[in-house]
């Protein structure tokens, strides 16, 4: 795998000692007809407002583009409750016979301590970032390896999903994804300037899911998970999400631009015109503040459309 700024939390699509892996074709959306009704998550309505984005206590880290502060005018908007579960990505897979880019490139990422693979399934290893590993068989189904499955994680989060498969999925389903200011202005759930979506002040452990203890070697699991939690654990923001920040991190619709606030519109913004990489938002179970303090309203990552990891999934928007 390839590294860069954000790859401690999700890894790169490349991965060192995966030469010999075809490249996956495009996936297509040929069978996406716009299937709204299999989509059937709860909405939480985020109503018109103007808000304050970005860092407003200075917790952001150097080179992610977190500041300034601007403000920013959003027209009203309904967005999943939480994020698309292994059941919905399942009737999905269902109707249309999609095949995600993760079974089409035949690896992904997977935390080592969730390994659940032969030695010879792992691909590589990145020495910057040794805890993730490229791992042959890795899928949507198969999160944690090939001798993983989805047996009792029916209601978490799907992971190894790129952003060119959440567009797969909002195609079927008649949905988008969310623009970066949209999914800030719902994670905030009405609150100015906080930090996190229910306010400022920390109770580790018991408000969302991250790594608690020495990372990457011990968690204490005092949240109670390693890997994902279900989408309905801890307690919903003031627009009713749940758990907007922690678990997974989250596929926005906007390419990445470190320096974009400067020059944001302040209405609807929608990201920039072009770029190399995809915005993702909230965090994932993998957050801590010894490496990675990215589980806050304002933090801002990225990563290439093609690429997935054991901690990234999706939640989606209504089309207006």
């Amino acid at each position: 795998m390839t590294t860069d700024d954000h790859d401690c939390c999700t890894p790169n699509r490349e991965v060192s000692g995966a030469a010999s892996v075809p490249r996956a074709d495009v996936p297509t959306t040929e069978h996406a007809g716009g299937h709204s009704g299999g989509h059937t998550l709860e909405q939480a309505e985020v109503p018109a407002q103007q808000f304050q984005m970005g860092d407003a206590d200075g917790a952001g880290n150097p080179g992610d583009g977190e500041t300034p502060v601007h403000a920013v005018s959003l027209d009203a908007f309904s967005m999943d409750v939480t994020t698309v579960t292994n059941a919905d990505f399942a009737t999905f897979v269902g109707d249309t016979g999609y095949r995600t880019e993760s079974e089409r490139f035949g690896y992904s990422a997977v935390f080592h301590l969730a390994l659940k693979a032969e030695l010879d399934d792992i691909l590589g290893q990145p020495p910057q970032t040794p805890w993730w590993l490229g791992v042959r068989g890795a899928n949507w189904a198969h999160p944690a390896g090939p001798q993983s499955s989805l047996d009792g994680l029916e209601q978490h989060p799907v992971v190894q999903v790129s952003w060119n498969d959440a567009q797969a999925y909002c195609a079927w389903a008649g949905r988008r994804l969310p623009t970066e200011a949209e999914w800030e202005c719902a994670a905030r759930g009405g609150l100015t300037g906080r930090r996190y979506p229910w306010g400022d002040e920390w109770e580790e452990g018991r408000r969302c899911n991250i790594w608690q203890g020495r990372f990457p070697a011990v968690n204490t699991l005092a949240d109670g998970w390693l890997t994902t939690a279900p989408v309905r654990e801890f307690t919903p923001n003031g627009y009713g999400l749940w758990q907007s920040v922690g678990n997974v991190w989250e596929w926005c619709a906007d390419w990445w631009a470190e320096d974009y606030y400067a020059s944001s519109p302040g209405q609807n913004p929608a990201g920039p015109a072009m770029g190399g990489q995809r915005v993702m938002r909230g965090g994932s179970y993998l957050c801590h503040d010894s490496y990675c303090n990215r589980y806050r309203n304002s933090a801002r990552a990225s990563n290439t459309a093609d690429s997935a990891a054991g901690n990234v999934g999706f939640r989606t928007v209504a089309l207006t």
